[in-house]
């Protein structure tokens, strides 16, 4: 995306909010790392993966090549939530990944959150969520990231449209991305773009976020699919203090 226009990289400001892989790719040059937010469900999925000590690949949702990706690099693969057996327990359902054996490495495909994690490049990545904000923020903070000069890219990655591949843009990772710049700014990092600075004001403004989240259309779709416990996971708020860095190829701890 060379030929986006200067007035969109949002350079003026040292935290930076954008939507999707569009997003990721136009803010991620220049940026001192790039955090992704999908709250439902990879990043939150991340989060628990990671906790429990497996480092997570991203890969694109629904390409073929993913069961010979996973061969390749001697890991297992996330099937669909549907789909979970007992030859294959793991799935993008961080209640489900709870519960399943722990596997050392794990390919964790997602049209969403993942993609866009796969597909940016030359910058550190990090997972973000509601249940890790602060740990993410702080860590970010302790490397003086976050100025004009060092700036940080928030990409909200939203979901798309069933049958359709046009972004909806989805509250839950509005919020979450708010989360984090909200975070951020108390750590004295900014100036938030204006952008940033709108989804940090909804975020603080919201009495209780998670029961938003369970009211919001995505946490609705997964509690009529039977997922309900998977947005109970999401919005384990400040739960976590895992900072899931991109690192080889693999998401891990960069904390421990």
């Amino acid at each position: 995306m060379a030929d986006i226009a200067e007035w969109a990289r949002q350079q003026a400001w040292g935290v930076r909010l954008e939507w999707g892989s569009a997003g990721a790719i136009a803010l991620g040059p220049g940026s001192a790392c790039v955090v992704v937010v999908d709250v439902l469900s990879f990043t939150t999925s991340v989060s628990v993966a990671v906790e429990a000590g497996t480092r997570v690949l991203p890969y694109p949702w629904r390409d073929g090549g993913a069961a010979e990706f996973a061969a390749r690099q001697g890991a297992a693969l996330a099937v669909g939530r549907r789909a979970v057996s007992e030859q294959q327990p793991w799935s993008l359902s961080p209640a489900a990944l709870r519960r399943a054996p722990v596997a050392e490495r794990l390919v964790l495909p997602s049209p969403n959150g993942s993609a866009i994690s796969a597909a940016v490049g030359g910058v550190p990545v990090i997972a973000a969520c509601l249940r890790n904000a602060s740990a993410v923020a702080g860590w970010i903070a302790g490397r003086g990231w976050g100025s004009a000069r060092q700036p940080v890219a928030v990409i909200a990655a939203g979901e798309q449209w069933p049958g359709r591949a046009d972004l909806r843009p989805a509250v839950e990772d509005w919020l979450g991305a708010g989360a984090v710049a909200a975070a951020l700014a108390r750590l004295g990092a900014g100036p938030l773009s204006p952008e940033a600075h709108a989804a940090a004001v909804a975020h603080e403004g919201i009495a209780d976020v998670a029961a938003l989240i369970r009211d919001c259309s995505s946490g609705r779709e997964l509690a009529e699919g039977g997922f309900a416990q998977d947005v109970a996971v999401a919005t384990e708020i400040e739960r976590s203090q895992v900072v899931p860095v991109l690192t080889d190829g693999a998401f891990a701890d960069a904390g421990r």
